[in-house]
């Protein structure tokens, strides 16, 4: 019960989140087309892998919380136009989560879970007063729901014997490489083929590196989980694939960022 009313609120936001960010569609073009890339890269790379799995979804969906955190690290050394840009590409990618839950598992969603997930970002994609609200509940899911959300169903049940399984292995290679080469391809070739632009203070470098740091993805990534597999092996491997992806994005996104400093402009 506990997981479903985290989960609620968690997607309560990301439907205020969605909102928000439309309310400036041309500055959220470009990270929105670089988070297609980021989602369809991984998603391919695990379905050449595993072809007929349903868990290839999984491989999708970015965790801003985890991705702004490890960022963090790089203290006074972070870009803002780079925190800007994955927050932005952040949303976009729960965005087109959602529209991938309802495409492809809408018969796989029973009531329940259908109401605290495409029913929850709905009602928060209506609510008003979406500056304030998210101003409330964006610190409350970083530092409360999210960690306890992560720590029921993920770290409380992590099975390392399940590590080398096939599953496990696909989902940290998608991940790992297939979001950040999505990312960066996607940003490069918008960049050269339309009109978008990056901002002055930002180069396809430092997209590498939010393209690393995307690939840190657990909670709605879990979410996906529990809807989509039908098995008790499927979802420890799916975790165990999650939790060695996130730390390696994670480190290959700050890593890399910290090799090629800032450039404010």
């Amino acid at each position: 019960m506990l997981s479903e009313i985290l989960t609620f609120i968690f997607f309560v936001l990301i439907g205020l989140e969605i909102r928000e960010g439309l309310s400036k569609p041309k500055d959220a073009a470009l990270p929105a087309i670089a988070a297609l890339g980021g989602m369809a890269f991984p998603a391919l790379i695990f379905i050449a892998l595993i072809p007929g799995s349903t868990a290839w979804a999984v491989a999708m969906p970015t965790d801003v919380a985890l991705a702004i955190g490890a960022l963090s690290l790089l203290g006074k050394r972070v870009n803002p136009a780079v925190r800007l840009f994955l927050l932005t590409l952040a949303v976009a990618d729960d965005f087109f989560s959602l529209v991938v839950i309802g495409i492809f598992f809408r018969e796989d969603l029973h009531l329940a879970s259908a109401i605290y997930t495409l029913g929850a970002a709905a009602f928060g994609f209506i609510l008003p007063m979406r500056h304030r609200l998210i101003s409330i509940l964006s610190p409350i899911a970083t530092f409360v729901i999210i960690p306890i959300y992560i720590f029921i169903n993920l770290l409380t049940k992590l099975d390392f014997s399940m590590s080398t399984e096939k599953i496990s292995i696909a989902v940290v290679i998608a991940r790992v490489l297939g979001k950040v080469a999505g990312i960066t391809l996607f940003t490069y070739l918008c960049t050269r083929i339309t009109s978008l632009r990056l901002p002055p203070a930002l180069d396809l470098k430092e997209i590498v590196g939010v393209g690393f740091l995307a690939g840190m993805g657990l909670t709605v990534s879990l979410v996906i989980a529990e809807i989509t597999l039908q098995t008790e092996s499927e979802l420890s491997q799916v975790r165990m694939g999650l939790f060695f992806a996130a730390i390696a994005s994670g480190l290959c996104g700050v890593l890399w960022l910290k090799r090629f400093p800032v450039s404010l402009q």
